[in-house]
């Protein structure tokens, strides 16, 4: 099934220590976001990619757009202060579709066959998410002192994408907006309306560039690709 994927990209370079947006820091000579778009470009089922954006950035990232021959991108919405407002600003700009997915502009590692099972999953169930399991223990604590360890074998890391059938999240995200409630992600805005969200197992390797040692990990799994390839 053909699906439409909106990509927050109005955010900043606080956490990466950069004097500008992380999507615009480059991998290798090529921009982060540029990566995450070729994804989307290259995959058959992708119909269109909507981006929302500062607007003192659209100029910039329509021309690496243009330069990079990225042709499925249809449109770009305002970016708002919070990445729920700028998630909701493109949802309402997106022709109505069947599936549409929401991915963090800064994860250019996703698996296209994750993509391809998420797709399904939405489309089945109407609500599906990246995630890996937990690898490392957890623990609660207060004051310092450890007061549970928590079974990680029920806990996953969260990640993007996460797909929905376009109406149901369209719905959840403007409930969301008027009522005030500000979630941590799209599912959890689905989730408060009491609809199930279905997991579809994610890879590690898809990781969001957000700290410098990221770029770091970026770099090694992009040498390893290349290395694959001959």
């Amino acid at each position: 099934m053909n699906y439409t994927v909106v990509l927050p990209a109005a955010g900043s370079g606080k956490r990466m220590k950069a004097d500008k947006n992380k999507l615009l820091l480059e991998l290798f000579g090529k921009p982060i976001f540029i990566y995450t778009l070729e994804v989307f470009e290259q995959d058959p089922q992708c119909e269109a990619i909507w981006l929302a954006v500062k607007a003192d950035e659209r100029a910039i990232i329509e021309r690496y757009v243009n330069d990079y021959g990225i042709t499925k991108v249809k449109g770009y919405a305002q970016g708002g202060m919070e990445r729920q407002d700028s998630v909701r600003a493109c949802l309402e700009a997106v022709p109505p579709c069947g599936v549409v997915l929401v991915h963090d502009a800064a994860r250019p590692f996703i698996a296209s066959r994750v993509i391809a099972e998420l797709v399904n999953e939405a489309e089945k169930t109407g609500a599906a998410i990246a995630a890996v399991p937990v690898k490392d223990t957890i623990k609660k604590a207060a004051g310092g002192i450890i007061t549970e360890t928590v079974d990680r074998a029920q806990l996953w890391m969260i990640q993007t994408p996460q797909a929905f059938r376009y109406e149901l999240l369209l719905n959840a995200a403007q409930a969301a907006h008027k009522e005030g409630f500000l979630g941590t992600d799209e599912a959890m805005l689905v989730e408060r309306m009491g609809l199930p969200v279905h997991i579809v197992e994610s890879t590690y390797e898809n990781v969001k560039m957000t700290t410098p040692e990221d770029l770091i990990y970026g770099k090694a799994i992009l040498e390893s690709r290349k290395q694959e390839e001959l």
